[in-house]
């Protein structure tokens, strides 16, 4: 159906499928009720099929408008919205063919007045249920009619954000304030950590000037032992020689005294040189083997495969150069890619500027032209309805003395009918008392998110809270377990004084959060399965805690039934008091053992333990989750009884709206028989001041009238000449052809720019691959020469290693022999010595000072000769210890040891904030400091910085995301302010406008009669309802239900009308909404149509000859087999070729 502009009439027998076009043009704008469409579900709209035809799958309807003026917020001049519905229940929604939602359609309407409230459409009997409507629902059609709705739509919206942030804000809060408490004993880990890995490079710089310091000093010695050995062979090459002479002078004196024997002492001789030999092997061989020893253990050979790295290096090279010649050649590509896209893109502006000239042309012509062919339609329809007019006007004077005659006489035969205030006060009191109820249900309601919403805050706190409770250590999973000898955790079953949670935890400590057991005799089968797990049992026999006088017992403040003997030994002997000095105090008292303040430190007579931290201990901790666990008990248990009332005032309010309903009905009924009784007399009282005042009226408009046929003549003259004129212009060029070739061009550049993304994500995908494949060569390169180094390094140690021991070894083997050969001559000189000092004895007493001196040169040789050999042997063992300390320094420092001597020797300053020169004991007072700060700071978690580190970068997102949260928060706020602000001053205007328009057309539609919108709370502009005010001329009503069928029909089109004429519309559809008046009142109407046309288009289902009249188009539908057919004819063609063929 092709709608012309103006009014366009449907017309047709009852039954045809006239309102088929009313439930077609709603469903297709988003009509959600099936009843709205006269169906019972949605799927009655799809064609059912007859007797001739089968039933269809699925129904569509496409509504085309015409936006050349731009009213629709779109780009486009023309907008298809469809809609089709499947029988299966599917639902698809389009715009000029691109599926959208169905908000999307309502949004895009809204702006243009036609919302959800279809006001738009008024179909059959909804006049009288638009004028009996509430003030709430007037003000609906007002504010749709002005663009409202969509506002009001984003502000629900916000609304809804808003209570669903206010959970996610609160959640944020509790995990934002315990990630901070989490953060400060992390934070001291963290720390602990960092002072740890200062102390430490503090332990290795002392450790290391201490090494050096050995090396140096043990260098010092081995270069004094090797002097001292060289003086100590010049010693003894002097006493050799004084030995010599000695032995002389004894062999001068022997033979002197033919005492002494050759023989004696060529074998005295021969014995001191194999002891002296057997001694310097016996040392060699020792050395030799303590050596052979240290080197025979081969060094651990590095895990390298070069022969895969160099395979890799060399492959990750080739597949480098030959990423980077394709992104060379991508490069290249690139650029002719975008050439060409620039080249289709400029031609495809040119075509598409083409194409919008000659449619602005085309459109510039077609519209001057409709606009001359309206006014000469408007001209001709002028002079007609003119004309027909006066010969109106002229039967009419003669009819009303006539009606005024019969009226009267019927008036006289009429009574007053008298209002019953019994049934209206009835439906006042119901409708408080529902109202009442609806109040009592919107606050109960507030106060049950208000309920959910405290629950779920404790709810949180309380689950928060409870995963804080768990032990750190193993003890944790020993309290999961379900074993039955295992009864829960110690703070579970005690409770403490308020204040005293501190105090009590750490006189517990370390078995505050300890595991209860039934019998420490069970602990056993625990303690085996590793871990740290903490375990507590009740005393075999209960212990009577001592009574101390003056203090506060421990056990006073704590509270546990089940576990209070256990209770009893753990804290006896305990006392609490408020401050350190008071804990000093109580010291005094023997019976004290220990004092605990309200801020957990702990007083002993030998010892003071600071609680070290701010954060909660865990009985506080265990305090504040039963605190929370019973206050989300509360709150359940509030949110309970708060539903259980609103459940009640629901059945209340249920009830009060089912009496309201009665009483409305019972109202109606009796507003109906009244209004039936009161129609009769109304319509003869109009028929009478209608006949009355109508001739005088009719005499001067016929003067008026006649007037006016003239100026409608020479009006219509001047309108068809302007056409002819227009009409001669020479045609515009055809745009199809141009927009043809634009949507080519169009095509081709679309075309072009998507190949150069493709091109781009190409390059980019080639040079991301280029550069880690550059990065994965370049590492491979490093690791290859690396590896190599430490290889040859190897290699070079390895070798040294199996030289020294093979020659060690060689050493050790060869000196075997030699000894052997020297004890057994050793032995054997010994053996023949003996016999020839048998032989001395008889030797001359004259040789005896020789010998003597001999003797004393001799043992003085001998000792030079031991001293020799323990010197050479502390020499061995300074150059071992020297040794020993050098693979100290590779392994413990891994530096060399003339590097370690060089940076750390004692001839360097000690490095500090002021260097000062080195000293061995200070060196060493500080490497005991350093690691006695390193054990006082106990166990160490290495993990600690990275977790701190995580941790707070998770505090300041959840920071972030709750600052953003309160951003959006106020954001919204602000959005709803901003959507109040707007609604209030669009539904102002809109009012304010429709208030004086109401006020014309119910003068015009009510002559002499009053009528007015009213608000019902004017301070209150964003909730206010709109209230009629109707008085027709001569009668004197309190309510609109008393108004006659006519008058209530007249009086809801004049709220309608009032609503187009201050927010027109593009089109109307009105479904025989005059079908209940007169002749008169029907006139009143088709002048109220006239001037709604001049705005809108109209869209009237009639069954009236005269609105038929003046309809520029009319639609017969009929049926035929079931299938309604339909039939359009434009009168202002046909009367114009009546008109021709009349000439």
């Amino acid at each position: 159906m092709n709608l012309e502009p103006g009014i366009t009439c449907v017309v047709g027998p009852n039954g045809s499928g006239k309102s088929n076009v009313v439930d077609a043009l709603a469903w297709v704008m988003g009509e959600q009720g099936a009843k709205n469409l006269r169906g019972g579900q949605m799927a009655d709209v799809i064609f059912a099929g007859t007797s001739e035809r089968a039933p269809l799958g699925r129904a569509q309807v496409s509504l085309t408008i015409d936006n050349t003026d731009g009213a629709l917020p779109i780009d486009y001049s023309e907008v298809t919205i469809s809609r089709t519905l499947f029988r299966g229940g599917g639902s698809e929604y389009s715009i000029n063919g691109t599926p959208v939602r169905l908000l999307d359609i309502q949004e895009l309407l809204s702006d243009t007045g036609m919302g959800r409230q279809m006001h738009v459409i008024v179909g059959q009997g909804q006049l009288d249920a638009i004028l009996g409507a509430g003030p709430e629902e007037r003000r609906g059609f007002i504010e749709e009619a002005a663009g409202v709705l969509k506002h009001r739509k984003r502000k629900e919206r916000a609304l809804r954000k808003l209570e669903s942030m206010e959970a996610n804000l609160t959640r944020v809060r509790d995990l934002t304030n315990e990630i901070h408490r989490q953060l400060r004993p992390l934070a001291k880990q963290a720390e602990t950590a960092r002072r740890a890995g200062v102390i430490q490079a503090e332990v290795r710089d002392a450790q290391a000037r201490l090494l050096a310091d050995d090396l140096a000093s043990l260098k010092e010695r081995l270069d004094a032992g090797r002097a001292s050995e060289e003086a100590t062979n010049a010693r003894r090459k002097a006493l050799n020689e004084q030995l010599d002479a000695a032995k002389v002078r004894l062999h001068e004196a022997e033979q002197l005294a033919r005492l002494g024997t050759p023989r004696t002492q060529e074998l005295t001789r021969l014995w001191q040189e194999l002891s002296t030999t057997h001694a310097s092997l016996m040392t060699l061989s020792s050395i030799s083997n303590e050596r052979a020893r240290g080197v025979a253990q081969p060094l651990p050979a590095p895990n390298l495969d070069l022969v895969d790295l160099d395979e890799k290096s060399v492959k990750a090279n080739e597949e480098d150069a030959e990423l980077l010649e394709q992104v060379q050649a991508s490069g290249q590509m690139l650029a002719d890619v975008i050439k060409a896209r620039e080249e289709a893109e400029a031609a495809a502006r040119k075509a598409l500027e083409e194409v919008r000239h000659l449619e602005a042309e085309q459109s510039n012509r077609r519209e001057h032209i409709a606009r001359l062919i309206g006014d000469v339609n408007a001209a001709k329809q002028a002079l007609t309805s003119s004309v027909a007019e006066v010969e109106r006007m002229k039967n009419a004077v003669a009819e009303a003395a006539e009606r005024t005659k019969l009226a009267s006489a019927e008036m006289e035969g009429l009574q007053e009918v008298q209002a019953d205030d019994h049934i209206a006060n009835a439906h006042e009191r119901a409708v408080r008392a529902r109202d009442e109820a609806r109040d009592l249900v919107d606050r109960l309601l507030s106060q049950e998110r208000e309920a959910q919403s405290e629950r779920a805050t404790w709810m949180a706190r309380r689950d928060t809270l409870a995963q804080s409770l768990q032990p750190a250590d193993e003890t944790a999973e020993l309290l999961d377990t379900e074993h039955p000898e295992v009864l829960g955790s110690l703070a579970s079953f005690i409770s403490t004084s308020a204040g005293w949670e501190n105090a009590i935890t750490a006189l517990l400590d370390p078995f505050a959060d300890a595991a209860v057991i039934t019998d420490l005799g069970l602990s056993v089968q625990f303690v085996d399965s590793g871990g740290r797990r903490r375990m507590v049992s009740a005393p075999r026999q209960d212990v009577e805690p001592a009574t101390i006088e003056g203090w506060t017992r421990a056990v006073d403040v704590v509270a546990g039934e089940r576990v209070q003997g256990l209770i009893d030994a753990l804290l006896a002997g305990a006392v609490v008091c408020e401050d350190e000095s008071e804990a000093i105090r109580a010291l005094e008292n023997p019976l004290v053992t220990k004092v605990a303040t309200r801020t957990g430190n702990v007083f002993t007579p030998v010892s003071v333990l600071t609680s070290g931290s701010d954060h909660a201990s865990v009985l506080a901790r265990h305090a504040d989750y039963e605190d929370a666990r019973r206050r989300a008990d509360v709150a359940s248990e509030h949110l309970e009884a708060v539903s259980q009332k609103l459940k009640e005032a629901r059945e209340r309010y249920d009830a009060s709206l089912k009496v309201a309903n009665e009483q409305l009905q019972a109202l109606r009924k009796a507003d109906s028989e009244r209004a039936k009784a009161m129609e009769v007399r109304a319509r003869a009282s109009s028929r009478l001041r209608a006949a009355q005042g109508e001739q005088e009226r009719l005499t001067v408009t016929l003067q008026k009238i006649e007037e006016g046929v003239e100026r409608a003549r020479l009006r219509l003259a001047e309108a068809e000449a302007k056409q002819a004129s227009a009409e001669a212009l020479p045609q515009v060029a055809d745009p199809a052809q141009a927009r043809e070739t634009a949507e080519q061009l169009e095509e081709v550049a679309r075309e072009a720019r998507a190949k150069e993304t493709a091109t781009r994500l190409d390059i980019r995908t080639l040079e991301e691959t280029a550069r880690r494949v550059r990065d994965r060569a370049r590492s491979l390169r490093q690791q290859v020469a690396k590896a190599r180094s430490d290889l040859a390094e190897y290699e070079r140690r390895e070798a040294a290693r199996k030289r020294e021991h093979q020659r060690l070894s060689e050493v050790c083997a060869r000196i075997q022999a030699p000894i052997r050969v020297a004890e057994a001559a050793l032995e054997e000189a010994s053996q023949q010595l003996r016999v020839a000092e048998s032989e001395r004895t008889e030797a001359s007493e004259a040789a005896a000072s020789a010998r003597r001196e001999v003797d004393e040169i001799r043992a003085s040789l001998l000792e030079i000769t031991d001293a020799a050999h323990r010197d050479e042997i502390a020499l061995q063992e300074v150059a071992l210890r020297f040794e020993h300390t050098v693979l100290r320094a590779r392994d413990e420092l891994a530096l060399e040891a003339d590097q370690l001597i060089d940076e750390f020797g004692p001839h360097n300053l000690v490095v500090a904030e002021e260097p000062y020169p080195y000293v061995r004991a200070e060196q060493e007072k500080r490497l005991r400091s350093a690691k006695r700060e390193l054990d006082r700071l106990g166990k160490i978690n290495p993990l600690a910085l990275e977790e701190h580190e995580a941790l707070s970068k998770r505090h300041q997102f959840l920071v972030d995301q709750l600052r953003d949260l309160t951003e959006s928060k106020n954001d919204l706020l602000g959005i709803v302010d901003e959507v109040d602000q707007r609604v209030e001053e669009v539904f102002t205007q809109a009012f304010l406008d429709t208030q004086e328009a109401f006020t014309h057309v119910f003068a015009t539609l009510f002559p002499g009669g009053s009528g007015k919108l009213v608000l019902t709370d004017p301070q209150n502009m964003l909730e206010t309802g709109v209230e009629i005010e109707a008085r027709p001329a001569g009668k004197k009503i309190t309510r609109l239900s008393l108004l006659s069928g006519g008058e209530r029909s007249l009086a809801a089109l004049a709220l309608l009308v009032a609503i187009f004429k201050a927010r027109p519309s593009p089109f109307y559809v009105l479904d025989e909404v005059e079908a209940a008046l007169d002749d008169v009142n029907l006139s009143r109407l088709i002048t109220i149509f006239k001037e709604l046309q001049q705005d809108s288009q109209l869209i009237i289902i009639t069954h009236q000859k005269r609105t038929m009249k003046i309809a520029d188009a009319l639609y017969g539908v009929t049926m035929r087999a079931g299938v309604t057919q339909v039939v359009s004819s434009k009168l202002a063609d046909t009367k114009q070729a009546k008109a021709e063929s009349n000439q």
